[in-house]
């Protein structure tokens, strides 16, 4: 690969030359046996592993500068790795080589009345755009669910995690290449100018998706800007509403992990919602406020205890990402649903309760592209769903939604047999 020189190369230029040769390798890699998919994913595993001392001494670089860049401990927690973390992460590639793979999967057949026979087939959706901030885990599990699918990836990280996610790009190069694959299926940009974004969402032709992962200005800015399809992930506004037929020790347990067990994921709670005559509110709050959560409450919830700060107005619209948790106390199932229907980002929203059919209406009612009834919002994951891994939980109402892995990166085309038709 031509070795980027941002003084002679525009961020268009990079993107250009980037994208062809993703296409190129796309087409490679679709030739390729599911099988040999699979081994060459194998072999990144082993290469990640192989190269973990490397990743890690450019892990600890990327976390000092954030450190000493006032990064919240939130976003320090995702940006770091270590070795359990980093050897998870090896294994989830390895899991993903396991999986079923969905290219050439027969979704339906059937016989028009012409005689013709249709068939439905799915395939890779060609090269795929990530552009995501300060998790690094990001690089790997991106790069492994579209090369499982057939896809090329053009991966594009943020300055935080910028030495690890080179370091985690050489290591999936250099194990495809064992493999027996092509190293620029997996490419990721070598620059952190702006620029390169505003050229990636505009390269329609050259790339066939873009997947935003990160922020709300982030996301807000790939939608309005982008002349590329965008799968959509934006923010983890995730709501629990503890339901006055709630098991008052379940509830305090899925509450506590729900926000406490990782603070910094999408999938942590940022609201809870109690009813006003659940009998145990002051217990489950207390043991928040005991945990070190900074709670900010309505009136009602203020007065369940006496750390309980003011909640402004933006609070409830607000991706902490941190141990804050924004607490009201609504008049039953309805007065939970309005205030979700309100306020919900759509990612994932749950209830506990021991009454079934509130359950159902809560489900029935609650249209997140997640929704729990007695669980922790923090299994809001793919691999928790089991689909091995993630490149992120859509949030949208097209083409996938919630945890997007192998099927959500492929499309479909038909096939149709005929025996000599024409139409009349």
């Amino acid at each position: 690969m031509t070795i980027h020189d941002p003084k002679i190369e525009t961020p268009d230029a990079l993107v250009q030359r980037l994208g062809k040769a993703a296409r190129a390798a796309q087409r490679e890699l679709a030739a390729m046996s599911s099988d040999a998919r699979a081994d060459a994913l194998r072999a990144v595993a082993e290469t990640l592993r192989h190269e973990s001392a490397a990743i890690l001494e450019a892990n600890a670089r990327d976390v000092a500068a954030g450190d000493a860049n006032g990064l919240s401990g939130a976003l320090l927690d995702r940006l770091r790795l270590d070795a359990d973390r980093l050897a998870g992460i090896a294994d989830a590639v390895g899991n993903v080589a396991a999986l079923p793979d969905p290219v050439g999967q027969v979704i339906d057949k059937s016989t028009a009345p012409s005689g013709l026979a249709l068939s439905r087939v799915r395939i890779p959706i060609g090269v795929i755009g990530i552009i995501y901030e300060s998790r690094p885990n990001v690089t790997v599990d991106a790069a492994a669910l579209c090369l499982r699918s057939g896809n090329a990836v053009l991966l594009r990280g943020g300055s935080e995690a910028v030495h690890s996610n080179r370091a985690l790009q050489a290591a999936i190069a250099k194990g495809l290449t064992a493999g027996g694959a092509p190293a620029d299926a997996a490419q990721l940009l070598p620059t952190q100018d702006r620029a390169a974004v505003g050229a990636m969402l505009t390269a329609a032709g050259l790339i066939d998706m873009i997947v935003p992962r990160g922020g709300k200005s982030l996301v807000a800015r790939v939608q309005a800007d982008a002349r590329v399809p965008v799968l959509a992930h934006l923010d983890g506004i995730c709501h629990t509403f503890v339901h006055a037929a709630a098991d008052p020790e379940m509830a305090r347990t899925i509450v506590h992990n729900a926000k406490l067990r990782r603070t910094g994921i999408c999938g942590a709670m940022e609201t809870l919602l109690l009813d006003a005559t659940f009998p145990d509110c002051a217990r489950v709050v207390a043991d928040l406020l005991d945990g070190g959560c900074e709670l900010r409450g309505d009136a009602r919830a203020r007065l369940l205890d006496p750390r309980i700060g003011p909640a402004k107005d933006e609070d409830w619209d607000t991706e902490y990402l941190d141990a804050v948790l924004s607490v009201a106390v609504v008049d039953g199932l309805d007065g939970a649903l309005a205030h979700i229907a309100e306020h919900s980002s759509g990612h994932t929203d749950a209830i506990v309760t021991s009454d079934a059919a509130t359950a159902e209406r809560f489900l029935a009612g609650v249209d997140s592209a997640i929704v729990m009834v007695n669980a922790s919002s923090q299994f809001a994951d793919g691999g928790e769903f089991g689909l091995g891994a993630e490149i992120g939980i859509a949030t949208g109402r097209l083409h996938a939604r919630g945890p997007v892995a192998l099927e959500g990166l492929t499309t479909y085309k038909w096939l149709v047999r005929g025996t000599g038709q024409i139409r009349n």
